[in-house]
């Protein structure tokens, strides 16, 4: 899109900032505003937001900007709430510990990645900021993802299963009055109640995925607004019919006598790393740190839940105490059990009379696995937690690499 700038025009970028540009250009000379922010981005990055809100996709960054110039690689962690300490938490788990000198600063480090430095932002400001540059990756719920980011083909989705922050973005409505035998999104479409004059009235602070999800279930007549505080009340309040909002547990959709529906969830949401697709082609050393980040996490997740188990067995062979452990289902481990001999010295002589039998199961099929090795002779059996499992390679890395065309 392209605006038109005449002779001696003064362009606001921002209604809060009192910068203004001036522009001495002739009457036919035309002044992109993809041109204008391109050379605002160094000035003032609430401009850039600023004038992105006012020309495309109600606030989402369209245009290719380039990145500024630092050496620094800046990841953004939400600043607080659960999600934020769940966020620190996972780093720590993966050797990556953020050090913040004051709990009142929104700037620290992890001194295992010396070129990169965290900042602590609101989720929403964090994919904002990763479209502007002023961020290269972030921490955040995928549903914040899609929300502020409106699809934009600069963020790019690293890992998008942290194992926390679970919750989905669902539809619900009340469970009494007209709505008692709705359990629906069709049903809920084709009541009669709803018209151009009298539309069906949600309320949601998705205010760009709620339109586009009735859209694309070709749901007419429907209104969309924000409401103050929680959103459960506003059915109750008469402000609403129906509220589109993130539900975990869905207690307290009862509580209020609200209900989910069959075809009402927008999207499944959990922590995601995220990153801007110009800083890890563009930013020297993104792309390697990502890599070591990526790794840490893939090796972390992988192994959260996970316990090596080790028992002796008496055998002859390496191979007739695999074949017995082989007749127990729980057993096989993630790739069946290594073997190796156990030596132990009797009259002056080396013998292998025992063998060691090493698996890895999942916390849910643990006691079950050290009751099929006892009933095939194993004994003394310890069990660990595991902490990394890493593999030859990283699959999320290659589809990154791929995503990259790289």
């Amino acid at each position: 899109m392209s605006i038109s700038v005449p002779l001696n025009t003064t362009l606001q970028l921002s209604p809060s900032s009192s910068l203004s540009l001036f522009f001495p250009i002739s009457s036919s000379t035309a002044v992109s505003v993809c041109g204008i922010r391109r050379r605002c981005l160094r000035i003032v990055t609430s401009c850039v937001s600023s004038a992105q809100s006012s020309v495309k996709n109600n606030g989402a960054a369209t245009d290719s900007v380039s990145v500024v110039g630092r050496d620094l690689i800046r990841l953004g962690l939400p600043s607080k709430g659960r999600m934020a300490e769940d966020s620190l938490n996972l780093l720590k788990d993966c050797q990556l510990s953020v050090k913040q000198v004051n709990p009142r600063q929104y700037v620290a480090q992890i001194p295992q990645l010396p070129n990169t430095e965290v900042w602590f932002q609101r989720p929403k400001d964090i994919v904002r900021k990763l479209l502007s540059g002023d961020l290269d990756l972030g921490i955040v719920g995928l549903d914040i993802v899609n929300e502020f980011g409106q699809g934009d083909e600069d963020l790019i989705i690293v890992h998008d299963a942290l194992n926390f922050g679970d919750c989905h973005l669902s539809l619900a409505i009340p469970n009494y009055g007209i709505f008692e035998n709705i359990n629906s999104l069709k049903a809920l479409a084709e009541m009669p109640q709803w018209t151009e004059e009298r539309p069906l009235r949600v309320a949601t602070g998705f205010t760009y995925l709620g339109p586009k999800f009735m859209k694309e279930n070709g749901i007419k007549h429907v209104a969309f607004s924000t409401a103050d505080g929680a959103l459960e009340a506003a059915p109750a309040m008469g402000i609403a019919d129906a509220i589109l909002d993130l539900v975990s547990s869905g207690t307290t959709l009862k509580e209020n006598n609200l209900k989910e529906i069959e075809g009402g969830v927008v999207l499944e949401s959990q922590a995601a790393l995220v990153a801007s697709r110009r800083a890890l082609t563009e930013r020297k050393g993104a792309l390697e740190t990502v890599h070591e980040i990526l790794e840490r996490f893939e090796a972390h997740l992988k192994a959260d839940g996970q316990f090596t188990v080790v028992a002796n067995m008496r055998g002859t062979s390496a191979e007739e105490v695999a074949a017995l452990v082989q007749t127990q289902p729980s057993l096989t481990g993630l790739q069946g059990p290594t073997i190796s001999p156990v030596y132990c010295k009797r009259d002056g002589k080396v013998l292998i009379e025992y063998y060691a039998i090493v698996i890895c199961v999942p916390k849910k099929a643990l006691y079950k696995s050290v009751q099929q090795l006892r009933a095939v002779g194993g004994s003394g059996v310890l069990v660990s937690p595991l902490t990394y499992i890493f593999d030859e390679d990283t699959p999320r890395w290659s589809q990154l690499l791929r995503n990259l065309g790289l």
